[in-house]
């Protein structure tokens, strides 16, 4: 799948790390440093811009590296990137650790996944079909 790019940042272009992986590394882009203190957010820019086509978004998530050691994950995980989003993709960060973070120039600070999704046309109805799980929901099959 061809998606087309602009790439104002000092970095190379998101790329796959294996052949299997499913997302690509985002870089922070930035002058100078930004330091998270415990429980704060940031909305780090990455300068690339993105074209997606129709029926696709892509979906910015934590890397799972930042969050084990570092307490550092993405607030609204995963992040979506629609189709017609023309401006900067930017990562929203938060330190969920006892200990300032400092984000540096360049540094790998989430993942993006390209990933299909429909749109759905709602039905309104009075009575929806019966499943064997029901209505049983948050925690109900046990520990």
């Amino acid at each position: 799948m061809k998606v087309e790019i602009i790439n104002k940042s000092k970095h190379q272009l998101p790329s796959y790390a294996t052949a299997l992986s499913a997302g690509m590394d985002l870089r922070a882009n930035l002058d100078t440093p930004i330091v998270l203190q415990p429980l704060e957010r940031a909305l780090v820019p990455t300068g690339l811009f993105i074209a997606l086509p129709e029926g696709y978004e892509a979906q910015v998530r934590p890397r799972s590296g930042l969050a084990i050691k570092k307490g550092i994950t993405v607030l609204n995980s995963p992040g979506t990137v629609d189709a017609d989003y023309r401006g900067e993709v930017c990562v929203i960060l938060v330190n969920l650790s006892n200990e300032p973070f400092t984000i540096t120039d360049g540094e790998r600070i989430a993942q993006m996944v390209i990933a299909r999704h429909e749109q759905v046309e709602w039905r309104e109805c009075e009575v929806l079909g019966e499943t064997e799980r029901g209505a049983g929901g948050f925690g109900h099959t046990g520990v």
